[in-house]
């Protein structure tokens, strides 16, 4: 029922604005908020104090809380600690909680992870390896039925970004629209914010929109795990490496417990159940990470905003 009522937002936001997109038009945004539902301690009750960890909204709420519900669990049960489990609209607003420390460890986007690169309040701890690689790539998507082949035939229409900080959902497509010599309100008739890689996906099946830019690992597992959700969609695109979203931690974080959290992570695969919950996930097992293999996320997001 939610999601039907976010498809009705979308075509209440297509169909309520005419023309072309000019350069002092703002890009629409919708807004897809979590329900206070997810907030929520998701494991057993203990008399210890709860960490907190947050998940930028990368999927929709409700795929999101799936998707991670188990790993989430597991952590809270290797610390001995409930998790409380936060979920924020924006890649933004999840950053300022690991800059202000309102939460003890994070699941953030590529793009979001360099974005806070200047100031220094985040490091990573982990990285997901997946088919024996820690970078993904940005899918360009159209409908099956449509007779666009590349990124060129896009020009003058609508298009899907995810989040303002998404490394594959608005810096990617924000660069090859400038590589092409366009600005994105002279290059797409019209531009929308869904704020989920899923919403995105489910936009152009429905062909509310006539193109998107995505996460690789999101659409690959939904392609895996439910397969009707993109069985509409092509592949026009394909980016360059990126270096994998990261697991990261506020930097002032109590030593103690980011060693914790980082040794959790970093032998999850080593433990059955473990190993279970990251076969769940299309995950292989998480590794150390490091700011190196984020330069081609910084080039991306450079070239994109020069």
């Amino acid at each position: 029922m939610a999601r039907f009522f976010y498809i009705l937002l979308f075509v209440a936001v297509l169909l309520g604005c005419e023309g072309t997109q000019h350069k002092d038009q703002p890009i629409v945004r919708i807004s897809l908020n979590s329900s206070d539902s997810l907030n929520q301690l998701v494991s057993p009750s203990r008399s210890n104090e709860p960490i907190s960890l947050a998940i930028a909204a990368m999927t929709s709420p409700k795929e999101t809380y799936i998707y991670y519900e188990k790993l989430v669990d597991y952590i809270s049960q290797k610390l001995g600690q409930p998790i409380q489990f936060k979920q924020r609209k924006s890649y933004k607003e999840v950053n300022e909680l690991l800059k202000k420390t309102v939460v003890d460890i994070a699941f953030i986007c590529s793009g979001a992870y360099v974005s806070a690169l200047p100031e220094g309040y985040m490091e990573i701890i982990a990285v997901p390896q997946i088919n024996n690689k820690t970078y993904y790539q940005a899918y360009v998507i159209v409908h099956k039925d449509s007779p666009y082949q590349q990124f060129m035939d896009l020009k003058n229409k609508r298009f899907a970004l995810t989040d303002p900080l998404s490394n594959t959902g608005y810096y990617y497509p924000l660069r090859r629209v400038k590589e092409l010599g366009f600005t994105l309100d002279r290059f797409f008739s019209k531009t929308i914010f869904t704020y989920a890689h899923d919403y995105s996906i489910q936009a152009v099946a429905r062909k509310l929109v006539d193109g998107a830019s995505v996460d690789g690992l999101i659409f690959d597992y939904l392609a895996k795990h439910n397969p009707a959700l993109v069985q509409n969609i092509r592949i026009i695109e394909k980016s360059e490496p990126f270096g994998m979203p990261p697991v990261v931690v506020p930097r002032r974080l109590d030593p103690q417990l980011k060693a914790k959290l980082k040794s959790i992570l970093l032998s999850l695969h080593k433990d059955a159940k473990g190993k279970q919950i990251l076969d769940q996930l299309n995950i292989d097992r998480f590794v150390p990470g490091d700011s190196v293999n984020y330069l081609g996320v910084l080039r991306n997001q450079r070239l994109a905003l020069q």
